[in-house]
């Protein structure tokens, strides 16, 4: 497969991805209307919001559908970090990391930015609050008030079993075809556990494209902490490819059946 059709693939795979877990944050995690009572039809307030749940599914759904979508092109990979874990996996070439992540990050800037000129049709967009177009972040910027060593464990230990279950999902020994559905209850896991602490990211790409977006429109706070979000799940994703690989990865000096003589199989 050509790098050029690799390359778009990780674009649109990051986009959807972003766009999607990112944007049922923005528009449906707390959706609220009214529902009007008796015949006075006094209106009291409804929640149709999908809440942390709804946003964890969403963020699943973007994985399981485009990792059938494009997987089968570039690897289904829509994440600097699981790119950089496959590659200290040894699953792949460290030649292609770069066009990859810029790929990955590109797709991530252009979702968030669809996502800021959509959700300014109702109106302009606050950028001055804690998690403004779902940006990731930790003290004040934790939906839960988390610190940063708190939020950089968490990132750190929630990649590297993100990779963990990549790793193992796609060897040639798992069970074939079944590997985007692991993927990406995974991803919905992880976010259930870590939406309070980091507002989830596990992926630098979908960090720094909202972050980015939020900074044009005057909030630069969310920006300067982006670096956490590159530098703990590329962390946690590199330790699980050198984990897998050292403990998990298939022992090929290892006799077979057929190698061994009929007194050993006796």
């Amino acid at each position: 497969m050509s790098i050029t059709k690799k390359v778009f693939a990780e674009f649109f795979g990051t986009f959807w991805l972003t766009f999607g877990g990112c944007g049922s944050a923005v528009f449906a995690a707390v959706y609220a209307t009214s529902l009007e009572v008796g015949e006075a039809k006094e209106a009291f307030p409804f929640s149709l919001g999908i809440g942390f749940t709804g946003v964890s599914l969403a963020f699943g759904l973007t994985v399981l559908t485009m990792a059938y979508a494009v997987g089968h092109i570039s690897g289904g990979h829509f994440n600097p970090a699981v790119s950089f874990g496959l590659w200290a996996g040894k699953r792949f070439s460290g030649s292609e990391l770069l066009p990859y992540i810029v790929a990955q990050v590109v797709g991530a800037i252009a979702a968030a930015g669809l996502l800021y000129l959509i959700a300014s049709g109702a109106g302009p967009i606050d950028v001055s609050g804690a998690n403004p177009l779902a940006t990731n972040g930790f003290g004040a910027h934790s939906p839960g008030g988390y610190n940063l060593v708190a939020c950089l464990i968490a990132e750190v230990l929630l990649t590297m079993m993100f990779l963990l279950i990549i790793l193992g999902a796609t060897d040639s020994r798992a069970p074939q075809g079944f590997a985007p559905v692991a993927i990406g209850l995974g991803l919905t896991l992880i976010h259930l556990i870590s939406i309070p602490i980091t507002n989830t990211s596990v992926n630098p790409a979908r960090s720094t494209g909202p972050a980015l977006i939020v900074g044009l429109a005057g909030n630069m706070e969310l920006f300067a902490q982006v670096w956490l979000f590159w530098v703990a799940p590329i962390a946690g994703a590199i330790a699980a490819g050198f984990i897998y690989n050292a403990l998990f990865e298939a022992d090929t000096t290892a006799p077979t059946a057929g190698d061994r003589s009929f007194a050993e199989r006796s």
